[in-house]
């Protein structure tokens, strides 16, 4: 009789063929401690799932998430682990089919949803099925970003640009999808809008000139010159980043939008003719001063020149002797230039016209 080799006798016992390491099987819970999982796997013996096999996070306590009764696919680690159980890996196996998953997105170009677990300072880090994937910080937006904080904990789309497994080297591209998605957009938003167009779109930037308006594919650039009728002296005064702004489209030059908060149904040097005429008596605040001269503030948009020689009878060396800024003043229009939109006016007319008349 020849002899059985001791193979021939595990396959023969019919259960032992399917359970060799790197196998797939199914079992059920039937024991779980806080460091271990034990689990009935159609075998002669038990398999055991340590926590490091079930998980990378250490704050896991596995009777809280794991209970007797419960079904569970793994993957065999070894058939006698020294004491005469199965070794197994719940992880392992969930990484084996995300890497599957990445290989494929990485061929195919498949965008992934996943949320971001860790901001690190090169970069951020997702988990995709069990396995990490990196996203480098160049790569994370379609403009620089000093601060990744805030993707901490956030769901975030990507594309798999580089897939080495057995380097452990899996990048992630966000910039690429912002940029393709940006130009569609901004090709959509070219083909919708013409000059004089009013616009809506939120504040993206501030600068001392002016303010950059996201419109929803590009940008538009609001004019320190064209917030206001009015004189602004900071965008920062007026505008935070954030804010909802309502402008309309000055000028089109390629790519480049030009906006502006001044409508003209709100030009108030539409009707100043008629408020303004030579001889009206009116009152308007001090908004700067030069030695030969105070700038006073009629209405928003509207600013006339009082001459230190009209500001008083008396003698006046200079506006700042008698006058502050922000002071409400009241005054004659002496001149109004419409075409050069210049009023004059003067506080010693009405000092004329206030004095008593000699008999």
């Amino acid at each position: 009789m020849s002899e059985v080799s001791f193979e021939q006798m595990l396959n023969e016992e019919g259960s032992l063929n399917q359970i060799r390491t790197g196998a797939v099987v199914k079992g059920t819970v039937i024991g779980v401690k806080e460091n271990e999982i034990s689990l009935n796997i159609g075998y002669k013996a038990d398999g055991i799932i340590t926590k490091n096999e079930y998980t990378n996070d250490a704050s896991v306590n596995l009777t809280e998430v794991v209970h007797v009764g419960d079904e569970m696919e793994v993957k065999v680690l070894k058939v006698n682990d020294g004491e005469g159980q199965v070794a197994l890996s719940y992880k392992r196996l969930a990484q084996d089919r995300g890497s599957k998953v990445l290989e494929e997105a990485f061929e195919n170009k498949t965008v992934l949803t996943a949320k971001v677990t860790q901001v690190l300072s090169g970069g951020l880090s997702v988990i995709v099925d069990g396995v990490r994937v990196f996203i480098p910080a160049s790569l994370v937006s379609d403009g620089f970003e000093r601060d990744l904080s805030k993707y901490a904990d956030q769901e975030i789309e990507f594309v798999i640009i580089e897939f080495n497994p057995k380097r452990r080297r899996i990048i992630g591209d966000r910039k690429q999808i912002l940029v393709e998605r940006k130009a569609e957009m901004q090709k959509a938003l070219f083909e919708r809008i013409e000059e004089g167009m009013i616009v809506e779109g939120v504040v993206k930037n501030l600068t001392d000139f002016g303010a950059f308006i996201d419109l929803g594919g590009a940008d538009g650039l609001l004019h320190i010159s064209e917030m206001s009728w009015g004189r602004i002296e900071s965008p920062k005064k007026v505008f935070k980043v954030g804010d909802t702004v309502e402008a309309f489209i000055k000028e089109i030059k390629g790519d480049k939008i030009a906006l502006s908060m001044k409508f003209p149904d709100k030009n108030p040097w539409a009707n100043a003719e008629e408020k303004y005429a030579v001889g009206n008596v009116v009152t308007g605040k001090v908004a700067r001063m030069t030695d030969f001269g105070a700038f006073v503030e009629l209405e928003a948009g509207v600013d006339a020149l009082l001459h230190v020689s009209q500001i008083s009878r008396a003698h006046v060396d200079k506006p700042a002797d008698v006058l502050t800024i922000g002071q409400e003043i009241e005054a004659k229009v002496v001149d109004f230039n419409p075409d050069d939109k210049k009023i004059s006016l003067s506080m010693k007319a009405l000092e004329v016209e206030a004095a008593p008349v000699e008999e």
